[in-house]
């Protein structure tokens, strides 16, 4: 391409003459406008969603919980701002728009929970570990590599598990010693919520079904209107426009053990971060390097020890914008640069707080439900490309996911152990994360001593047959090749029938703990494994229900030796 028709193409797509990468590009600015207003209402929903579960669990009035609102989105816009626009050593100049993080969420409730906390206590948590995740954020990219998604994915599971309680709270009212505290009218509500949105999602309109979160906080509110549900004295009262209020729940105060668990969500958040900057740069087609990230995580932690100060919480790119980016192609940073625009106008305009913390409990709760379980459908996303053939990721996964529920279900496990150590295990979150840092290290990366075999928790069942007893057979065998195939492509080894019982029984004791080692057990006994039965006597068969079921010999060919081709693993995929 000649330098004259380059220079003409980066003049159509408005890209500085100093710049070749995409997200330098300019639009008109009705289209920024118009682009970024797009990009506010798809994160709108999650945006406002924390700051009405913590003032819940602060127990503030309606009009302290609107200075939170209003806060969070002037503080996410300045974060918006800085991250997709830039300055030296500070944001990652991607289109990403930042918010306040659900990561934090369960840990910020277990804090308040405490004896003696409150806001500035959670105040003093995100300033401490925030600044601690600035400090370390050039080394991030190295130690990155402690948090694959066997880690990653338990812990956003984790987020959306242990926050289906707070749900449920609302769905009931939201107040356990209001008279109508789960009544019919109340949980009725929170369905109706939920039914609006999950109609709204499967509609052909793409742009209803990305709204469909806020129109059905929308829809429910009205309903609750009509029910008496719903009280609006409040919107209006006070100054039309107002910046947050500095310090506003007071100076923050430091505790040790809400720091320690505060600084393990830091460190969730940051992995998320680092993964939508490698993820957005992908979509876009523009280099990414560590520089890159570390300059994105320092927007990141910077954001977030300064949020609070103003009445808002942890600071992360929203994953849902990210994938706006691919589903629309704008692939401008100018155009989320002006979504944080709109999100601080937003945020100095005080009725609009006034307005959500009008929305009833139940409502919130009807929409809880689809929030949550979302979170928890992405960490299961996460998990599903993690391999556990041949490793311990199955009980790194399965423990983990234990430990976070733990005090999700039974509330009073730790009442017993000092108060530091409840603060970090009361939260589902922060025992998650720990359990599964630490056994990823353990299996995973110190290795030594680690045994060939799997654990009998994580092992696949082993199992043999014998020529005449075919009880054992299950649905999806295949006899193909003179060998019998299970459905995972996994020969299953013939025994002699008068060695079918001292092969089960050394089995069920623990001798034999692989296939593989069935052979030997018999060459060791002086026999040799059977031969198999001709193909005449028993045939190519796939075995569906009864055993024994007999399909054509080809076409069981084909299906046997599909299911025996390799499967990748893929990679992780991430969602707030």
């Amino acid at each position: 391409m000649s330098k004259k028709t380059s220079r003409g193409a980066r003049s159509r797509r408005m890209i500085p003459a100093s710049s070749e990468q995409p997200e330098d590009e300019w639009l008109p600015l009705g289209q920024l406008a118009t682009f970024g207003l797009q990009h506010v209402l798809t994160m709108y929903g999650g945006l406002i969603a924390v700051p009405l579960i913590i003032g819940g669990a602060a127990g503030l009035s309606p009009e302290r919980t609107a200075v939170l609102v209003t806060a969070s989105l002037f503080i996410g816009g300045l974060a918006t701002v800085l991250q997709s626009v830039g300055l030296p050593f500070l944001g990652s100049k991607l289109p990403l728009v930042q918010g306040v993080s659900f990561a934090s969420v369960a840990t910020m409730v277990a804090i308040l929970a405490g004896p003696g906390n409150d806001l500035a206590t959670v105040a003093g948590s995100i300033v401490a570990a925030s600044i601690l995740g600035f400090v370390v954020a050039p080394f991030f990219a190295r130690i990155i590599r402690f948090f694959p998604p066997v880690v990653t994915g338990v812990v956003i599971t984790a987020i959306g598990l242990t926050l289906v309680p707070v749900a449920a709270n609302w769905a009931m009212g939201g107040d356990s010693e209001s008279e109508d505290y789960g009544s019919l009218a109340n949980i009725g509500l929170a369905f109706l919520t939920l039914a609006i949105i999950l109609l709204l999602s499967k509609v052909g309109s793409a742009t209803l079904s990305r709204l469909s979160i806020l129109l059905g906080l929308v829809g429910g509110t009205v309903v609750g209107a009509f029910l008496g549900l719903t009280d609006f004295s409040g919107v209006g009262t006070g100054s039309p426009i107002a910046a947050p209020e500095f310090l506003a729940f007071g100076v923050p105060t430091f505790d040790i053990a809400s720091i320690i668990s505060m600084t393990i969500v830091i460190l969730v958040i940051k992995t998320e971060t680092a993964a939508d900057i490698i993820a957005v740069g992908e979509i876009i087609g523009t280099p990414v390097d560590r520089r890159r990230i570390a300059n994105g995580l320092r927007a990141d932690m910077l954001s977030s020890a300064a949020a609070p100060l103003f009445g808002s919480f942890t600071q992360s790119a929203f994953a849902q914008n990210v994938g706006l980016v691919a589903l629309t192609g704008v692939k401008s940073r100018f155009v989320v640069a002006s979504s944080g625009v709109i999100m601080i106008a937003l945020g100095l305009l005080p009725i609009f707080g006034q307005v959500i913390s009008a929305i009833p409990m139940p409502v919130l709760g009807g929409a809880g439900v689809v929030l949550f379980g979302t979170v928890t459908g992405s960490g299961i996303r996460n998990l599903r490309s993690v391999s556990y053939d041949g490793n311990m990721n199955l009980i790194i996964v399965s423990t983990s996911l234990a430990f976070a529920m733990i005090p999700v279900v039974k509330e009073d496990f730790y009442h017993h152990f000092p108060e530091w150590f409840q603060t970090i295990f009361h939260s589902g979150i922060s025992s998650a994360a720990i359990m599964a840092v630490l056994l990823n290290l353990l299996f995973n990366e110190l290795t030594a001593g680690n045994s060939r075999n799997p654990s009998v928790f994580a092992a696949k069942p082993v199992r043999v047959l014998s020529p005449s007893d075919l009880r054992d057979l299950r649905e999806g065998d295949v006899f193909v090749d003179g060998r019998f195939v299970d459905c995972d492509g996994e020969e299953v080894p013939l025994v002699p029938d008068d060695k079918l019982e001292e092969v089960r029984a050394k089995i069920e004791c623990g001798d034999i703990t692989d296939t593989s080692q069935v052979p030997g057990v018999l060459a060791s006994d002086g026999d040799e494994p059977p031969a198999p039965h001709p193909a005449g006597d028993v045939g190519d068969a796939r075995l569906s229900g009864e055993a024994g079921t007999t399909q054509e010999a080809g076409a069981v060919r084909e299906a046997a030796h599909a299911r025996r081709e390799p499967r990748g693993h893929g990679t992780a995929e991430r969602q707030d």
